[in-house]
């Protein structure tokens, strides 16, 4: 398997060439996040949550041209796999399972020649964030853990990804890159220039942690790290207060779970919280927004900073997320975590993990009404 100059493990076929590993704590930034309401002209229909200020149209131009110059790579079929509309049935049409084409669409990265696949994971670091463990970098990682998993048994690997533009990609219109696979989903939107949506962004990971050529690699420890940080912070009155009485073998808004938010928030509200402990939320819910390029991540930490009063965490299980059903929840008026522990399924001698970000108004950018 191949690896880049700092020995990262890397899927067959899916090396990284010049992925800015920029270490970055979250900017608090001023400002907001854009949530664009002008409709798709697709079968969808957009929802209403207040603009603010978005990224640059720069960060944006450069998606568009990735994605135009992996288009030019492609024969006219290939793409006619990848040029979809931007209806809901294509955009939900996303799984945490090795389901291949039934329940993805786009365009399989293992039908890829080396050129097409090189022009393809261009357009995946022009949009991703740069940072080391989050956004590109993980999205890599995760390929190469299924990598992994596919020595153990069949029907994984790097080349059972799926990419699409759901719509055409530009700086004027509306459109989604769309790429994802087992344990994966990366979901950004875009319209007039700006990114209106980097959820729901679901990600896991079996194994959690494999080591190669004397390097250990974990994919998901930021996030757990974070979300475990965040829980040892709390005196064990607020980890009564945090503590739902259900049981979760999973996360509740995975694939097909679309709209469906609690009605009510439940769990210890921020707002009671010490400076210090809004810092570890806060911390907590970045490696997950940092999916995205990192203007956009800033500005929604940014937005998710000034919500944090009205945000609230829960856990179920046991708060050292080291076994089946341990779970921890971040739910805001916007963000909406989740990260929950699993018996590992090949590798038993490990728990696995599934994890998703969405955000109550911005899924999909907002462009479906659930």
């Amino acid at each position: 398997m191949p690896e880049d100059s700092n020995n990262r493990i890397l899927p067959s076929n899916w090396t990284r060439a010049g992925v800015a590993l920029a270490a970055g704590a979250a900017l608090l930034l001023g400002g907001g996040y854009v949530h664009a309401n002008a409709a798709t002209g697709q079968s969808g229909s957009s929802s209403s949550a207040s603009a603010a200020t978005a990224v640059s149209s720069a960060a944006v131009s450069d998606v568009v041209d990735a994605a135009d110059a992996f288009l030019d790579t492609l024969s006219t079929s290939q793409q006619g796999q990848v040029l979809l509309d931007f209806t809901e049935a294509n955009a939900t049409a996303w799984s945490n399972l090795p389901c291949g084409s039934s329940c993805r669409v786009g365009i399989q990265l293992g039908s890829l020649s080396t050129a097409q696949l090189t022009a393809a994971k261009a357009v995946l670091q022009a949009a991703a964030g740069t940072a080391s463990g989050t956004g590109y970098d993980q999205i890599s990682q995760v390929l190469a853990a299924d990598d992994v998993l596919g020595q153990s048994a069949g029907g994984y690997g790097s080349g059972n990804y799926y990419l699409a533009f759901l719509g055409t990609p530009s700086e004027t219109g509306t459109w989604q890159l769309h790429f994802g696979g087992h344990h994966l989903a990366v979901n950004l939107t875009y319209e007039g220039g700006e990114v209106t949506g980097a959820s729901p962004y679901f990600v896991g990971v079996e194994p959690s942690s494999w080591t190669s050529n004397g390097t250990t690699y974990a994919p998901l420890s930021g996030q757990r790290n974070g979300m475990l940080t965040m829980l040892n912070s709390l005196s064990s009155s607020q980890l009564t207060q945090a503590k739902l009485s259900q049981s979760f073998g999973d996360v509740l808004l995975g694939p097909g779970k679309d709209g469906q938010f609690p009605t009510t928030k439940v769990g210890l509200p921020v707002s009671g919280l010490s400076s210090a402990q809004k810092q570890l939320v806060l911390a907590a819910i970045t490696p997950w927004v940092k999916v995205v390029d990192d203007s956009t991540s800033s500005e929604l930490l940014a937005t998710y900073a000034s919500e944090l009063d009205q945000t609230y965490i829960a856990y179920s299980g046991n708060a050292g997320l080291s076994s089946q059903g341990d779970y921890v929840r971040i739910d805001g008026p916007g963000v909406w975590i989740e990260f929950v522990c699993q018996n590992g399924v090949i590798y038993r001698n490990q728990v696995h993990y599934h994890t998703v970000y969405r955000d109550h108004t911005r899924d999909y950018g907002g462009e479906f009404s659930f």
